[in-house]
């Protein structure tokens, strides 16, 4: 059985709390990071009341110096645009406002979604959370623990998906201690991840983490959040072989983003270059409705056209669904391609 590489914990993991302090919140600064002469985006700067700025210096590496349009900063630039009031957008587009206890959704019949973090590293400016309202739902031990009450009560819940925010803002310790007392509940088996954390920011991956995954008696999964393949270099390539090594299944979920990744050969070249680090490409979401975000909006006849051209490119286990998520609903709902 592969063992877990400990020199990749020296090299690559003993500072993700430095570099977590060390994100970049002023896209004055950002833009001078990228060559990019910030005077000519002052108006836009003022979104920033809307939603933060958080962006990871790792993230920002990969950036195409001098170029406005990369496709990764506009997905962490503050846009004017932001301030438009769209009809028929909503600040709680899949209506999770609903909680069964604090930081506690239970939206589909055999799995529970805890927001075990309310921070991210990253703030994506299309985030369906953006709205959410995280003072509410802060975690901590306590509400943990009024969550796991509830988990306790409930035998048809076998699955439990840590969220946020995003879980990977817990350290080890936490998610040890949140792991270990699910895993005192018979009828849970497994546990599932989403996070973009080690996208943004891989040193977020450690030896630890992966040790207390591989040795829990649920079953983990780590769903990432990964839009365009620029996102993945060798930093990120290298800092998943702990996980790896632990045989935790890595998954991709994308947001179709007009302007980021709205052309097929984008998303074909994403699908490749996952599945050639061992990243199964799983979901392609159809944009959530979120106020102050609709510029990044694609419309559904043009996904559709846009599926139905990687069916035709790409090997089909590598082809992630088309799916949309409709509030009340008790599954993600499959775009017909026909």
């Amino acid at each position: 059985m592969p063992q877990i590489i400990p020199q990749i914990e020296k090299n690559l993991h003993t500072s993700w709390q430095k570099d977590l302090r060390e994100v970049i919140t002023d896209p004055k600064e950002m833009l001078q990071m990228l060559n990019i002469c910030p005077d000519d985006y002052l108006q836009h700067f003022k979104a920033r009341k809307l939603f933060p700025v958080r962006v990871p210096k790792s993230f920002i590496n990969r950036m195409v110096k001098g170029d406005i349009n990369d496709p990764l900063l506009k997905q962490v630039m503050p846009l004017s645009q932001e301030f438009v009031i769209t009809e028929g957008y909503s600040l709680d587009p899949l209506e999770e406002h609903d909680t069964v206890a604090e930081g506690l959704l239970h939206k589909y019949h055999n799995r529970v979604l805890m927001v075990v973090k309310a921070g991210c590293a990253v703030n994506c400016r299309y985030c369906f959370r953006r709205h959410f309202p995280y003072q509410d739902n802060s975690p901590n031990k306590q509400r943990w623990q009024e969550a796991l009450t509830y988990i306790a009560k409930h035998s048809n819940v076998n699955e439990v998906i840590f969220s946020g925010g995003d879980p990977l803002m817990a350290s080890d310790e936490h998610l040890e201690w949140l792991i270990k007392q699910l895993e005192k509940i018979s009828h849970v088996r497994r546990i599932r991840i989403h996070s973009r954390l080690p996208v943004v920011m891989p040193s977020r991956v450690t030896n630890k983490l992966a040790t207390i995954l591989k040795q829990s008696r649920l079953k983990s999964t780590i769903v990432l959040h990964i839009n365009h393949p620029n996102e993945i270099n060798k930093e990120f390539n290298d800092a998943l072989e702990p996980l790896r090594c632990a045989r935790i299944p890595l998954f991709n979920q994308s947001v179709l983003l007009k302007g980021v990744n709205d052309n097929a050969s984008c998303l074909i070249a994403l699908c490749e270059t996952l599945f050639d680090i061992g990243i199964q490409p799983y979901y392609l979401h159809l944009f959530d409705a979120v106020q102050g975000a609709a510029h990044f909006d694609v419309d559904e006849e043009k996904a559709k056209r846009l599926a139905n051209e990687m069916l035709a490119k790409l090997s089909g286990f590598m082809m992630p669904k088309l799916v949309r998520e409709i509030a009340g609903q008790p599954n993600k709902t499959p775009i017909n391609l026909a």
